[in-house]
C-alpha cells in the first residue's frame, strides 16, 4: 500500500472562502408564511446569502 499521499491533490475539491458557490436549487423554509418553497441560488444573485449545511439533522458527529 502506498502511503505517500499528496494532500494538495486530495483536497482539490474543498471550497475556499473566495470560491463562488455552484448554482443549485433546493427547498427552503420561509418563516414569514410558514411555508416551504423551491428556491435557486440564481434567484439570489446580487444579494447577501448565507449557505448553511448540516449533517444528519444536527446529530453528534
Amino acid at each position: 500500500m502506498d502511503h505517500n499521499i499528496n494532500h494538495n491533490e486530495d483536497l482539490h475539491f474543498c471550497a475556499q472562502a473566495s470560491d463562488p458557490a455552484p448554482l443549485f436549487s433546493a427547498e427552503a423554509f420561509f418563516n414569514s408564511d410558514k411555508s416551504i418553497k423551491n428556491i435557486s441560488l440564481n434567484q439570489l444573485r446580487g444579494k447577501w446569502v448565507i449557505l448553511f449545511f448540516y449533517g444528519s439533522d444536527f446529530t453528534f458527529v
